[in-house]
């Protein structure tokens, strides 16, 4: 512990109220934030001769200084905690990182409604449905919702713009209430079957249909009556797929499990007795932490987050105990002014469902366990293939890609010892080059990855250069001219394609002496260089080909004068794509919502020019 704290003289002066407190080190940033009912008795625990707990003599050696914050309540506490712990990320908190919104289905407030996928603030009028787990839940409901329920999902722009029945109409998705192929109070129809459906009374809605199928039937209107059958069919293919629980109301189901290191809470999201989709999360955990504090920290941080947008559900069951669950259930009330029961013990179907929550985490472990353990085990075969003097902490790939010079992007990925850290990867878009230059374009990714690098910023211990010996020399002088007042920099590899291109005939060679070198085939090390190859591959193709494809769309609108961004959806949306637009006539681009008869003479002009 750093001289500059004194805890004996500091504990003198703590009160025995409730409070939150938070742990600096000696540069002043914040490493830890708890609470306590008696911040006196708490903090005295830090400072016992004989700590059992390693994590807490890790801390203890690093507190330079500790500030306390007094609550009226042990709840109140709880919640500036959280908000705490949010704010700073202290390094010995277990830290959960979750999304701030979750996506919803929205039923517009139309005269014909529309279904529509919405994250973020509820500004539109209209139904929402949700929260799902993940954007792919929505769109895979939105997706079989089509299927039964022929309700419009297209922008407004785009519905108030038809004078024909577009592609959806045709092969059954849409019932076209923009040219009046259906009558409202038909739509209105479906669009209360829907609503019903999303709720989850999927019987109801089959009755429903069953009654009117056979009055259609009865009144010898039998193409109706097949439509409804359909439509039935349809509804009970869908029903079968789904997993419904008997019990109604909104739950969270949440299956733990930590095992070295490693943390899993598996969440199914039921809402009113049916199952919208099922999460993941990985809270940080901090080395030799017990469960205990990783339950605690991840159920406090979940329901206690005030910028996420997710519904509290009446109901959380989780598969173990953990401490305060009583204290959490009040402070969602108190932050929440909403009851929750938080529960272990179940019997029955919420029983199955907690067994379904707590196999998927396992499984999320132990896969994420065995790849870890497979990724180390690589790392290890490459130090001793290149014979590094260092353990391997940090790897980054560069790649370039483009299409006979178009839209260039660089791409840098990065590996650690646990395998991809996506959140380090980075593109760059190349410009000022000649096109096709593919040293210049290296030579900028790799002058602009290291400008103004020093010896305390994200230094890689290996630099992979996906390309043969020209590509290898520019990124060895721009890394001996950036790092040449540094002692740290790093070891260049070009990764050169065999003949044929084919896996495991690559040419390995090093930066420093361009000295040659291959490894076996079957080789772990080659696999590692051969997956962040790869990765960097996939990474800049997929950049380049987004950056392409925005400026084949928009570079020619983009270049007219007073043509900004709405005036460009409405020409695409309207007209149905930019090939449509450069054709268009002036008496057709006038028609277009926004567009004058001047600006569509200057369209037609600036596409035409």
């Amino acid at each position: 512990m750093p001289d500059a704290f004194n805890a004996e003289e500091f504990l003198k002066t703590v009160t025995s109220s409730a409070g939150v407190y938070r742990m600096y080190d000696e540069k002043g940033t914040v490493i830890y934030v708890g609470k306590a009912k008696d911040l006196k008795k708490r903090l005295s625990s830090y400072f016992r001769k004989n700590l059992a707990n390693v994590k807490t003599q890790a801390l203890v050696s690093h507190i330079a200084n500790i500030d306390v914050t007094l609550t009226h309540s042990e709840t109140d506490a709880l919640i500036l905690e959280n908000d705490y712990i949010k704010q700073y990320m202290p390094k010995y908190n277990v830290l959960l990182r979750d999304d701030k919104s979750y996506p919803y289905i929205l039923l517009s407030n139309h005269k014909h409604p529309r279904l529509a996928y919405h994250r973020g603030p509820k500004r539109d009028k209209g139904q929402y449905f949700g929260p799902y787990p993940n954007g792919g839940a929505v769109r895979e409901s939105l997706h079989l919702m089509q299927k039964i329920f022929p309700i419009r999902q297209c922008e407004d722009l785009y519905y108030k713009s038809r004078s024909r029945p577009c592609l959806q109409y045709q092969i059954g998705r849409c019932s076209a209430p923009c040219v009046d192929k259906i009558s409202t109070d038909d739509y209105q129809e479906q669009v209360r079957l829907a609503t019903l459906f999303l709720k989850g009374k999927n019987s109801q809605v089959m009755s429903v249909l069953v009654g009117q199928m056979e009055l259609a039937a009865a009144e010898m209107r039998y193409e109706q009556a097949a439509a409804f059958r359909d439509q039935i069919t349809a509804l009970r293919r869908v029903s079968e797929q789904q997993e419904v629980s008997n019990a109604s109301g909104d739950m969270d189901v949440i299956g733990a499990y930590y095992a070295s290191g490693v943390a899993c809470f598996h969440l199914l999201f039921i809402r009113e007795g049916k199952i919208f989709g099922s999460r993941s999360y990985y809270p940080k955990v901090p080395a030799n932490t017990e469960v205990s504090e990783v339950l605690r920290s991840f159920m406090f941080q979940f329901y206690l987050n005030s910028d996420s947008q997710r519904l509290t559900p009446k109901e959380i069951l989780i598969s173990e105990p953990f401490e305060e669950q009583l204290e959490l259930a009040e402070a969602i009330q108190s932050a929440k002014s909403k009851k929750v029961e938080i529960k272990t013990n179940v019997r029955g179907e919420r029983a199955s469902f907690l067994r379904l929550a707590l196999t998927n985490a396992t499984n999320a472990v132990n896969t994420r366990l065995s790849h870890k353990n497979t990724v180390e085990q690589r790392f290890l075969l490459l130090e001793e293939a290149i014979e590094a003097t260092n353990s391997i902490k940090r790897m980054e790939c560069f790649d370039i890609s483009h299409t006979m010079g178009e839209s260039t992007v660089a791409s840098c990925v990065v590996f650690n010892r646990e395998g991809p850290s996506k959140a380090d990867y980075r593109r760059y878009n190349i410009a000022g080059i000649t096109p096709g230059d593919d040293y210049a374009a290296m030579k900028q990714a790799i002058s602009r990855r290291f400008d103004k690098i020093t010896d305390k910023g994200k230094i890689p211990d290996i630099l992979f250069i996906d390309g043969g010996i020209g590509q290898l020399r520019i990124a060895q002088k721009i890394v001996d001219e950036k790092f040449v007042a540094l002692d740290n920099a790093p070891t260049l590899i070009g990764v050169a394609k065999g003949e044929g291109r084919k896996p495991g005939l690559e040419t390995l060679i090093y930066g420093e002496n361009e000295e040659s070198f291959t490894l076996p085939a079957d080789s772990g090390a080659l696999h590692l260089i051969q997956h962040i190859r790869d990765e960097s591959h996939r990474f800049a193709i997929t950049g380049h080909r987004n950056k392409r494809q925005k400026t084949r769309n928009t570079s020619s609108l983009e270049s007219i004068a007073g043509v900004g961004p709405k005036r460009r959806k409405a020409l695409l949306q309207y007209l149905g794509g930019i090939q449509e637009v450069k054709g268009a006539s002036v008496s057709e681009l006038v028609k277009v919502p926004g567009i004058s008869l001047e600006m569509a003479q200057t369209i037609h002009d600036a596409l035409r020019g």
